[in-house]
């Protein structure tokens, strides 16, 4: 029984020390195959990686292309624009910053391995073939090389290629500026192979045609222009060394107007309004619509030129350029039409001067004579009648003398011109006085008497002794008496006399009184000008904004 125990007791031991042995054993085993693992992969990346490449360019000619001797290489592209703009007028031009992505397919890169794409640098490119891809319209085009050559090279398991670089293109964008400032225009980016034809290659998109060229909102802030949209296309080109596939992409660019509307439209506008201001200032106003007409004038000349500025020099008229010549039309034609007004103005004058003067026909006049002064004095009866004759003046004195005072202010000055008069009529042999009215008759015929037999009393006594011995008056006391007595009531007679007397009318000379005014040129100028100027306004935008003007090529 006790060997028996043993035995057993061995047997139990034996087996969990099997038991043991193989949980260790396999322990073991597990640890040696992760460590083997671990030493594996980290052998992959430092030495395989390496060994690799040296077998992709073991024997690889990178001055041929792909599938020399065969097939067609295929190179797919796409454009991301990151920057367009600036867009110059002037130079026809355009600028913009693009990554520049080019995919083939080299057989000859292809490998085996656990990593399906190879990230390599820039240095790697020198090594292998790429498309010799260039810009048939660029100017200007500049690879970015800091802080290092802004490249990207990827090779893939299957041998595709993906090259990436960043270029900026300065490229030409021919316009046709017939229509500036509301034109539109297609400004195209060609590219292709310069040397290989499309028998040993061709381009194509990688993505569908509206896909292939992206240009984020954010990238396109350009200050003169809207980019609208963009196309792409393909043609065939030949020339004397073989046909060649070229790629075209074109950038729709519509002009903003506001620019041109502030510096240049509604000047124009206003400097025509205000040459026609000139027509409502009065056609003697000579310097102040000359000065509207000269000095709107040289604002449309000075518009003209630097409106100019900003353009090429093209040989045809664009939109802008007919209308400032409208507009400088319109001002030319004011500064004529107050040159013309003022011509017939000088004509219409001139013509009233060399008219003869009209005179009024000239009343009949009856003159009254009083002869000599003899009669009065040897009549010997003269004392009573220039008695009863004083009488009749005192009546008619106090009838008149009402009236007399309410139309005519009795001065001094007038009372010495009637004594005047008077004396001057009887100083010499006669003088006249025109009748209007048997009133007026009998009041000259009296006045006349009267003065001759004052004027003549003294001379007749200083003269001769035998004129004094004929007259009534016979002493010096009696005459100065007399010529007293009369000399108040002769005024007052002459004075009535010229208040009687008809006023004669001066012959009516030719004056410019009614030249003034408004001229009839300047009257249909105010209508007519602002009507054909707001006319041409409404024809000219509305054909230059309804026209299409896009320059679409392809898409």
């Amino acid at each position: 029984m006790g060997s028996a125990k043993k035995k057993e007791k061995a047997t139990v031991m034996g087996k969990a020390f099997i038991r043991i042995l193989l949980y260790f054993f396999c322990l073991a085993t597990c640890v040696n195959k992760t460590s083997g693992q671990i030493k594996k992969d980290e052998k992959i990346y430092p030495e395989n990686f390496t060994r690799i490449l040296d077998r992709l360019l073991d024997g690889y000619d990178n001055r041929l292309r792909p599938g020399f001797g065969g097939r067609v290489t295929e190179v797919k592209t796409d454009i991301y624009v990151t920057s367009f703009g600036p867009v110059s007028d002037v130079e026809m031009e355009y600028t913009m910053d693009v990554f520049f992505r080019q995919q083939w397919v080299d057989r000859r890169l292809m490998y085996e391995g656990p990593i399906e794409i190879l990230r390599l640098n820039n240095l790697m490119v020198t090594k292998v073939w790429t498309p010799d891809t260039f810009f048939r319209n660029g100017k200007r085009s500049v690879a970015h090389n800091m802080t290092a050559p802004n490249k990207l090279f990827r090779i893939m398991k299957n041998g595709t290629i993906l090259y990436t670089m960043r270029l900026t293109i300065s490229a030409e964008c021919p316009m046709k500026l017939v229509n500036f400032p509301m034109d539109e225009h297609a400004c195209p980016l060609k590219f292709g192979s310069y040397a290989y034809p499309k028998t040993e290659m061709i381009y194509k998109w990688t993505k569908e045609p509206q896909q292939s060229v992206e240009v984020p909102p954010e990238s396109s802030s350009l200050v003169q222009y809207d980019l609208i949209g963009q196309t792409v296309s393909s043609e065939t080109i030949k020339s004397i060394t073989g046909e060649y596939v070229v790629m075209t992409v074109y950038f729709h660019l519509k002009r903003k107007m506001g620019y041109f509307m502030i510096q240049t439209y509604i000047p124009c506008i206003m400097t025509v309004i205000l040459s026609q201001v000139s027509f409502w200032i009065n056609k003697e106003s000579v310097p102040a619509r000359t000065v509207f007409g000269i000095t709107t004038v040289l604002t449309m000349t000075t518009l003209s030129i630097s409106a100019r500025h900003s353009l090429p020099k093209v040989s045809y008229a664009t939109a802008m350029d007919w209308f400032i010549a409208v507009c400088f039309a319109f001002v030319f034609s004011a500064l004529i039409e107050f040159a013309a007004v003022n011509y017939f103005t000088n004509a219409q004058m001139e013509r009233a001067k060399r008219k003869p003067a009209r005179c009024p026909p000239v009343p009949q006049t009856t003159p009254v004579k009083v002869n000599d002064t003899e009669e009065a004095l040897q009549n010997p009866d003269s004392n009573g009648n220039l008695r009863k004759r004083m009488k009749y003046i005192s009546h008619l004195e106090a009838s008149s003398h009402q009236r007399a005072m309410s139309t005519t202010n009795m001065s001094g000055v007038g009372r010495a011109r009637a004594l005047r008069s008077l004396a001057g009529g009887v100083d010499g042999s006669s003088f006249t006085l025109s009748r209007s009215s048997p009133k007026s008759e009998s009041l000259l015929s009296v006045a006349s008497s009267s003065a001759q037999l004052v004027k003549a009393a003294p001379q007749a006594a200083a003269s001769t002794p035998d004129v004094m011995a004929a007259t009534p008056c016979k002493q010096n006391a009696s005459c100065s008496s007399l010529q007293h007595l009369l000399g108040p009531k002769l005024e007052r007679i002459q004075m009535m006399g010229n208040k009687l007397e008809p006023k004669q009318t001066p012959c009516s000379q030719p004056t410019t009184a009614g030249m003034g005014g408004t001229s009839k040129i300047d009257k249909y100028a105010r209508i007519l000008f602002p009507v054909s100027f707001g006319a041409f306004n409404m024809v000219y935008w509305v054909v230059y904004l309804s026209r299409e003007t896009m320059l679409a090529k392809g898409g």
